[in-house]
């Protein structure tokens, strides 16, 4: 995918924002780690790097419940296949 500069920092901040929200209210990480957390997740990649954005192809949702929960959480909770109302509220 083509990526303007502008859509990417879009694109990031919003996964960030959601990889943090899932690992402070579900994995009960405190706010500033959360932060951190989806810093270390969701690196800036410069554009030319041929796999940027790659990460974008799960939502920001998936990787902080595997991270949460492990890998099989999609088995192991399934209530948690699907984000909450809360968080689609984010936008």
């Amino acid at each position: 995918m083509t990526w303007s500069e502008e859509e990417y920092l879009d694109c990031l901040r919003s996964e960030r924002r959601g990889y943090a929200w899932v690992m402070e209210h579900h994995g009960g990480v405190p706010p500033a780690e959360a932060e951190e957390a989806a810093l270390r997740r969701y690196p800036y990649e410069p554009d030319g790097d041929p796999y940027r954005g790659l990460v974008f192809h799960e939502e920001a949702w998936h990787w902080a419940m595997s991270a949460v929960h492990g890998d099989r959480y999609v088995a192991e909770h399934p209530e948690l296949v699907d984000p909450s109302p809360e968080y689609r509220a984010l936008g």
